[in-house]
């Protein structure tokens, strides 16, 4: 399953605007892949609208992407000074492909960026590691980019953030987590929360 991950960014009071219209253009007919979830910041940078979506192969990802870019108002927010930005994704070959639900009141994202040849031992680690720590809590999708630097990007959802803590501390402890010989390969890391918009098919 291939991923498109947009941020839209604007005045923190422009949001509900942000968000309508961002809606409006991915529930119009001419807009191609699956339409998966959207949320607000709640940390990092505020009054962001993050929103993904899914495609079943690349071709239609990147023709997607060709019309948002020659589109005279992509997402609705030309108008709203918004910054853009649109990432390509994979998803990690052994995980199902996403599917909406309600799965938490909190999402994290949580980007590494990865030392070059490091993502085939990631991918590795984490299908090793995944069966015994998805027991513990779901996981949403992990990614790996297709443009720019080397990263992958997952998301988790949370009930609250206490659970969120007490889970991975557990992991931690259980010696479950981390994935074995992950961490070697990544040089930094970014961790941001984000709600689910109140119509985000993720919930």
């Amino acid at each position: 399953m291939f991923y498109e991950l947009v941020t839209l960014s604007s005045h923190i009071l422009k949001l509900p605007e942000v968000i309508a219209s961002a809606e409006a253009y991915l529930n119009h007919p001419e807009t191609a892949g699956r339409w998966l979830g959207a949320w607000t910041s709640e940390n990092g940078r505020l009054g962001s609208v993050r929103i993904l979506r899914g495609f079943v192969d690349p071709g239609t990802l990147s023709q997607e992407r060709a019309r948002a870019l020659h589109h005279a108002n992509p997402f609705g927010v030309a108008d709203s000074t918004s910054t853009i930005e649109m990432e390509s994704y994979a998803g990690f070959p052994f995980l199902p492909p996403v599917e909406p639900g309600s799965f938490g009141r909190y999402y994290e994202f949580r980007t590494y960026w990865l030392r070059p040849g490091g993502l085939a031992p990631t991918i590795e680690a984490w299908e090793a590691a995944m069966p015994e720590r998805s027991k513990r809590s779901p996981l949403t999708v992990n990614m790996y980019a297709l443009d720019g630097v080397p990263r992958i990007t997952h998301i988790w959802p949370w009930e609250s953030l206490d659970e969120r803590i007490a889970i991975r501390a557990k992991s931690y402890a259980d010696g479950i987590w981390p994935p074995k010989g992950g961490p070697e390969n990544f040089y930094e890391a970014t961790s941001t929360i984000w709600i689910p918009t109140i119509n985000s098919p993720l919930r």
